[in-house]
């Protein structure tokens, strides 16, 4: 039987096809923004860090001065009232040396705080798509305020906020990439009024190079220094107290101590796995896999050994600590 139907008019025929077109064109756009808004989920988004304040050996004043400055307004929000207090910090900088701790802290506050973690680096914020990356900053911002109480952490910021003003040598998808995420800091503190908790924490190893208007939307700078003796005596405690008897601990841990002045957190934890591999070395070499022979356990003179071997990765660590010191007492905020 003959279809009854009217043959659509080259008009509706005409129409039907841009319908189509601009249904493909949504979808295809609407695949892309999902794919975009997912990256921050997928590999910015930490629910938890699980690291605590006494897995933080030393840096006592920038754990002070984090404390007040992000803890303390989120647990007694009843004691910051006023026009000073109410309005929480829109940042805060964590600089100096590598290794010292800086990210550790960061996830410490997150967890004690029983804050979402966002950890933002470089990596995962840039695109080779134009217009991506300052999505990326867009997207990252809003999930944090869905997902308040949350901190962004923002490691080797230095990498995104460089000094502006590079003329031709600054790319213009960076210089874009830098305003956005200034505008989305600026917008933090818009929405003081209505109880924002969303605080950004930026760690950085040579915080000379950013830019200036990044440094004024990090209003607490905080120099986190290399470990002093006593807090290089509990990390070699710490590291080796699973590899040596009870006795030779605390003699390993003096000789450590004294030994790696000007040595970061990370040094340290390298020098004692040297130590721990010594025993191993022998085990190996001599008795090889031979049943009933057992792994001696880590002394003194294996550190002493380690020392010959193992060196800090920035130097003794004099130079720096003075270029970080004087950086601290001319744009440091504590």
């Amino acid at each position: 039987r003959a279809s009854t139907q009217p043959e659509p008019s080259p008009e509706e025929e005409g129409l039907h096809s841009d319908l189509d077109l601009r249904a493909s064109l949504f979808a295809m756009c609407w695949s892309c923004f999902y794919s975009l808004i997912n990256v921050p989920s997928r590999d910015i988004l930490t629910r938890n860090p699980l690291v605590y304040w006494s897995d933080v050996i030393g840096c006592e004043d920038a754990k002070r001065s984090v404390k007040e400055a992000v803890v303390f307004p989120l647990q007694y929000p009843e004691l910051f009232h006023g026009p000073l207090l109410s309005e929480s910090w829109r940042g805060v900088l964590l600089f100096g040396p590598p290794g010292v701790g800086k990210t550790m802290l960061a996830k410490a506050v997150a967890t004690e705080c029983g804050t979402t973690f966002f950890n933002v680096s470089a990596s995962t914020v840039a695109s080779k798509w134009r217009g991506d990356s300052e999505k990326l900053i867009r997207c990252l911002f809003e999930l944090a305020i869905a997902q308040q109480p949350s901190t962004i952490f923002i490691d080797e910021i230095d990498s995104l906020m460089s000094q502006r003003g590079g003329g031709d040598f600054e790319h213009e998808g960076s210089r874009r990439l830098k305003t956005e995420l200034l505008i989305q800091m600026d917008g933090l503190t818009k929405r003081s009024c209505e109880k924002c908790q969303v605080f950004v924490l930026a760690a950085s190893n040579l915080p000379w190079d950013l830019d200036q208007a990044m440094l004024r939307r990090l209003e607490k700078r905080i120099l986190v220094d290399f470990p002093d003796a006593p807090s290089r005596f509990r990390m070699a405690k710490t590291f080796v107290g699973e590899y040596a008897c009870e006795a030779a601990i605390e003699g390993i841990a003096e000789t450590v101590a004294s030994k790696t002045n000007g040595w970061s957190g990370d040094d340290i934890r390298l020098l004692c796995k040297e130590a721990a591999m010594r025993p191993l070395r022998e085990f190996f070499e001599s008795a090889g896999s031979a049943q009933g022979v057992a792994v001696r356990k880590v002394a003194r003179e294996d550190v002493v050994q380690a020392l010959k071997t193992v060196s800090p990765a920035g130097g003794d660590g004099h130079g720096m600590r003075h270029r970080y010191h004087g950086w601290a007492r001319n744009f440091g905020s504590v």
